[in-house]
């Protein structure tokens, strides 16, 4: 099962809007069939491994990180692939809750006589199925917030001066974040202010690169920025608050990005929430969030930030510079914002730590 993870976790960031699944096929004692989603969700891991293994799929027992599918769609329902490949035995490591599997799949092997293992892995293949869980229970992506800052916090001098606060080995970290994730967000001052590319620049998974998003604010982004610039060839999606008859957005789409309207907020802007479950509506199961202050203020406040990977650098700025965050309204350590924090790293000169939500956070 841990290889079938290991498996399911290289599809992470490729295979939205369906889940990164892994599948091993073994026939006495020896591996006959690996498989995992491919890109655009299809084909499924299943269907991989039994094509890798052929007949000696017969008898073997499946190794699976999520429940197969048993509903036809574009390609036959895998629990029937399984059935029809003559599988012994299917383990399988966690239930899939979209309705329209939620235990049919289990079902449907077990009334064909197959028996089924399941629990293997739980813990682990929820972490890889983090994304696709949340969409399906909560209707929005798993956010993740990265934040680089100073040992007090900063992100930016009192300038803007911001680039680079974190050292080469921290920034090809990022990178990496980003090729794991669906989509990449940023709010309307980071992208008019640092002009970001928000790619995979890693060798060779120039091709992992995120959906690049970002909110329609007053700051209003130059058609000669990157993220203008290059929305024909890398997908682009602008989240806004103006109407479907506003120039700004006819203007965004001649340029190849794609708009996305969502529900305008007091003061301005979007409501983030709703921004989140556009989408999950169109299919991405997680999403980085790389800046600025205000938004990530704005996902905190609203509790709905599943995951912080936080790069600390070892320099202070001072209070004069840009902090994190924008102001949260804690005026209680009774009521601030709780997370675990599940690793800690070096990375080059830096430190990296990671944080779950504490639990009784808010959607």
């Amino acid at each position: 099962m841990r290889a079938a993870l290991g498996l399911a976790d290289r599809a992470l960031g490729r295979a939205w809007p369906n889940p990164a699944v892994g599948c091993v096929l073994v026939n006495d004692g020896r591996v006959v069939g690996r498989g995992w989603t491919q890109p655009g969700g299809r084909p499924h891991a299943e269907t991989q491994a039994l094509e890798r293994a052929g007949p000696a799929a017969r008898g073997a027992v499946a190794h699976v990180t999520l429940e197969p599918c048993a509903h036809h769609g574009r390609t036959p329902p895998c629990a029937e692939a399984l059935i029809d490949a003559g599988i012994s035995r299917a383990v399988i490591a966690i239930a899939d809750p979209n309705p329209r599997v939620d235990g049919a799949g289990i079902g449907r092997l077990r009334d064909a006589g197959i028996e089924v293992t399941t629990g293997v892995c739980a813990a682990e293949a929820g972490d890889v199925a983090a994304g696709f869980l949340r969409r399906i229970r909560s209707g929005r992506p798993l956010v993740t917030l990265k934040l680089a800052t100073t040992l007090d916090g900063r992100i930016a001098t009192r300038t803007g001066a911001s680039q680079w606060i974190t050292g080469p080995q921290s920034r090809a970290f990022a990178h990496g974040l980003r090729a794991r994730h669906d989509g990449i967000l940023v709010g309307a001052r980071t992208a008019v202010a640092d002009d970001p590319n928000l790619t995979c620049r890693l060798p060779g998974l120039g091709d992992r690169s995120p959906v690049r998003i970002f909110l329609d604010g007053t700051a209003e982004v130059p058609v000669s920025h990157d993220l203008i610039a290059n929305a024909g060839s890398i997908a682009t999606w602008m989240l806004t608050a103006r109407d479907a008859t506003d120039p700004r957005c006819a203007f965004m789409a001649s340029h190849g990005v794609e708009v996305i309207h969502a529900t305008p907020a007091v003061g301005g802007g979007i409501v983030i929430s709703d921004g989140l479950r556009a989408l999950a509506g169109r299919g991405l199961n997680s999403v980085l969030v790389e800046g600025g202050a205000g938004l990530a203020a704005s996902l905190l406040r609203a509790g709905l930030v599943d995951r912080m990977v936080w790069f600390r650098a070892p320099s202070m700025i001072g209070v004069d510079g840009l902090a994190a965050t924008a102001a949260l309204g804690v005026d209680r350590l009774d009521v601030a914002l709780g997370f675990n924090r599940i690793a800690v790293r070096e990375v080059g000169v830096d430190i990296v730590e990671t944080y779950t939500r504490a639990d009784g956070q808010t959607e």
